[in-house]
């Protein structure tokens, strides 16, 4: 089962068995990565001897396994963004928040070219969006899994051409518990909370809140009809995470389109 939801980890099993079978090998790196996530992903496995849930020792031995072998996974896909010098960033958030949405807009204004590895249960609606926007987009299918792994992104790196981008988006399925728990093997999340969600969701789902490189607050358009103290969210978030940076987007406001474009553009050019 899931860190968190209680979902079934069949999945992931079966993905990296499928990779493994296909590669024909593990992948080994001479040299040990040191990411910010690891302190985070650390406090995920704490997680599964607090949760009353996982209490049984072989069930948690077998979700210890896993994400052993997805955080090898993810450091295989970070490497291999990095060989093409391509920024990878991880889009989280509750369904709705508007990750599509966004990243519609940044086909119109941003001067990076990006793909996006598209997650959903089903349907490839979100990929289509993207697609009649001329953004390749690779769809991944989860099936039950409330989450990507490393492993199914892995697999969408595969169709897509990074010599031909400078950002590597993973839009991940919106969720605000368990892809929080798994590195994808990008190199920045960014977390979205719409105004219509209400103005409790940071403080009750602070895991997520706390992995985030940068935090939306979307739909601010509809401030004016919704009870929502928007600099009491902000002042909780960084309450959460001190030094997380935070963006007010609405779509139809093409300067705070431009505010997250020029954020990222910034980030990319310290990393190549």
């Amino acid at each position: 089962m899931c860190l968190d939801c209680g979902c079934s980890i069949r999945g992931m099993e079966e993905s990296a068995h499928e990779h493994a079978h296909e590669e024909g090998h593990s992948h080994s790196h001479g040299e040990a990565h040191s990411h910010d996530h690891s302190h985070e992903h650390q406090k995920a496995h704490e997680h599964l001897h607090h949760n009353p849930q996982l209490n049984d020792v072989k069930t948690i031995s077998v979700i210890q396994k896993i994400l052993d072998k997805n955080d090898q996974e993810a450091d295989h896909n970070r490497t291999h963004l990095e060989a093409k010098k391509v920024l990878g960033i991880n889009l989280m958030s509750s369904p709705g928040s508007g990750k599509t949405s966004l990243l519609e807009s940044l086909a119109d204004l941003a001067k990076f070219k990006f793909s996006v590895v598209e997650g959903d249960l089903e349907t490839e609606r979100d990929a289509q969006r993207l697609r009649d926007k001329g953004v390749r987009a690779v769809q991944i299918q989860t099936g039950t899994a409330c989450h990507l792994d490393a492993f199914m992104v892995h697999k969408g790196l595969h169709d897509i051409e990074l010599d031909e981008i400078d950002v590597c988006f993973v839009e991940n399925v919106g969720n605000l518990v368990c892809p929080a728990s798994y590195d994808v093997g990008t190199h920045l999340n960014i977390v979205l909370v719409s105004i219509p969600e209400g103005e409790d969701k940071i403080a009750k789902y602070p895991v997520m809140f706390r992995q985030a490189d940068l935090i939306l607050i979307t739909k601010t358009d509809l401030l004016p009809h919704f009870k929502y103290d928007i600099e009491a969210e902000k002042a909780e978030a960084r309450r959460i995470k001190p030094n997380v940076d935070i963006l007010e987007v609405n779509v139809n406001d093409l300067d705070s389109i431009k505010a997250v474009a020029d954020w990222i553009e910034f980030k990319r050019k310290m990393r190549v």
